[in-house]
């Protein structure tokens, strides 16, 4: 595999041990490492979705295990090409998820998490016939990402949650509002979502993201399938 991962697999039936899964794919920010968003995998959606945390390539010190997305310059901004490079990574991990994990390719879910989620805005929008849903948590979404973006009739499609603290003392919440913003530029309705919390996943937010994942991820299909079966 191209990346570090972690993976939490929902609890099945042995008669279903072979079934293609609602999937999420997780990417965590700035700071963080592999596991740090996989303990969301029992909360969200009942534990059934099978979830997916690549980790980060550069370790921010020795010793320390934490992870950043990007390669940083001299002045210890992101060296330039960095995005188009990382997301080029990013999609090859997601290619070799689909062949080697039981990943449904039609309910994908993309969520992005600070640095992530400037990630995930980017992969997203770039293609969004891809996924069932992009989740952007606490996160903004850079002006290089709109610019590099070709105009794409899947995109106003894509259904889009965004989630931030109203005293996030990292990113302002103007970012996240600038964002919606760009995106019903783009032909996007973001469903937005503001909390009373920092830069963070609060217990209020985990609960939205979790109901919306079930709607944009069709949960209640399999329910009915076991029904009818």
């Amino acid at each position: 595999m191209t990346l570090l991962h972690a993976v939490a697999h929902p609890a099945v039936p042995d008669s279903e041990a072979d079934r293609a899964l609602p999937t999420l794919i997780a990417l965590h920010g700035h700071g963080a490492h592999a596991q740090d968003l996989l303990g969301l995998g029992p909360i969200l959606a009942h534990g059934r979705l099978l979830m997916i945390c690549p980790q980060a390539e550069f370790a921010i010190e020795a010793g320390y295990p934490g992870f950043t997305w990007f390669r940083r310059g001299a002045d210890q901004q992101r060296a330039p090409g960095e995005l188009d490079r990382v997301s080029d990574l990013l999609v090859r991990f997601l290619d070799e998820v689909e062949r080697r994990y039981p990943v449904d390719p039609e309910r994908v879910a993309l969520l992005g998490f600070s640095q992530g989620g400037s990630l995930a805005y980017a992969l997203a929008l770039a293609d969004p016939g891809r996924f069932a849903g992009l989740a952007a948590l606490s996160t903004w979404l850079a002006p290089d990402v709109l610019g590099a973006i070709t105009p794409h009739t899947d995109v106003s499609r894509l259904p889009v949650l965004v989630q931030h603290g109203s005293h996030d003392e990292l990113i302002s919440i103007d970012k996240a509002r600038d964002a919606c913003e760009s995106l019903r530029a783009l032909g996007v309705e973001p469903e937005f979502h503001e909390y009373l919390m920092g830069h963070q996943i609060n217990n209020e937010s985990a609960r939205d993201l979790s109901l919306w994942l079930e709607r944009v991820l069709r949960l209640s299909e399999d329910g009915d399938a076991r029904q009818s079966g």
